[in-house]
C-alpha cells in the first residue's frame, strides 16, 4: 500500500496497542518468510553448482581413465589366418580408448609388428604398426589408435610380426 493511503492509518497504528501487536507478527512473519526464501534460493544454487562440479569431475575422471585400453593376448590361444577363435570371449575396448597397450602372447619376440582392426566383413578400419619391447618377461606392443568415430559393435583385431601370417582376436567396441 503506497504511503499516502496508510497515513490515515499510521496514527491509530501507533495508538492502539492491539492493532500494533498485530501488524508486529505481521512484519516478523513477512520477514521470517523473505529469510526463508532467500535460504531456499541460496541452498538451490549450492546444490546446482556442487551437482554440475560433481559430474564435471566424472566426465573429466572418465576421459583420463578411458584414453588408454589394455588388450591382454597372453593367456589366449594364438590363432591362424584371418578368423578368430570363437570360443574366446572378444576383448572388450572403449572408443575413448586413443592409446592401446597390447600385452602380446607368451613366446612373441619383440620387433615390428603390424596391427589392424577390420570389420567381420573383412572391411579395415585401422591399419598402423609399432614396435614391441620385452618388459619383465611379457612382450608389450603400444599403439596410437583413433577409433573414436567409429561404431560401436565386434571387429577382428589382426597382428602380425612383419613378413608373418596374421593373427585374430575378436573385438568389442564400445
Amino acid at each position: 500500500m503506497p504511503l499516502a493511503e496508510a497515513e490515515k492509518w499510521l496514527d491509530h497504528l501507533g495508538s492502539c496497542s492491539p492493532c500494533y501487536s498485530d501488524f508486529s507478527q505481521f512484519r516478523r512473519t513477512y520477514e521470517v518468510r523473505q529469510r526463508r526464501t532467500l535460504l531456499a534460493i541460496a541452498a538451490s544454487i549450492l546444490i546446482t553448482a556442487g551437482i554440475a562440479g560433481w559430474l564435471l569431475f566424472q566426465k573429466h575422471n572418465e576421459a583420463l581413465v578411458a584414453q588408454t585400453a589394455v588388450l591382454d593376448l597372453r593367456n589366449r590361444s594364438i590363432p591362424r589366418g584371418t578368423e578368430p577363435n570363437p570360443a574366446e570371449p572378444p576383448l572388450e575396448v572403449s572408443r575413448a580408448a586413443t592409446r592401446w597397450t597390447i600385452y602380446l602372447p607368451l613366446g612373441s619376440s619383440e620387433g615390428p609388428y603390424d596391427v589392424r582392426v577390420v570389420t567381420q566383413s573383412g572391411e579395415s578400419q585401422l591399419a598402423t604398426s609399432g614396435w614391441a619391447e620385452l618388459n619383465d618377461q611379457i612382450t608389450l606392443l603400444r599403439l596410437a589408435v583413433p577409433l573414436s568415430s567409429k561404431v560401436p559393435g565386434n571387429y577382428i583385431l589382426q597382428i602380425r610380426k612383419a613378413g608373418s601370417e596374421w593373427n585374430s582376436y575378436l573385438v568389442l567396441l564400445r
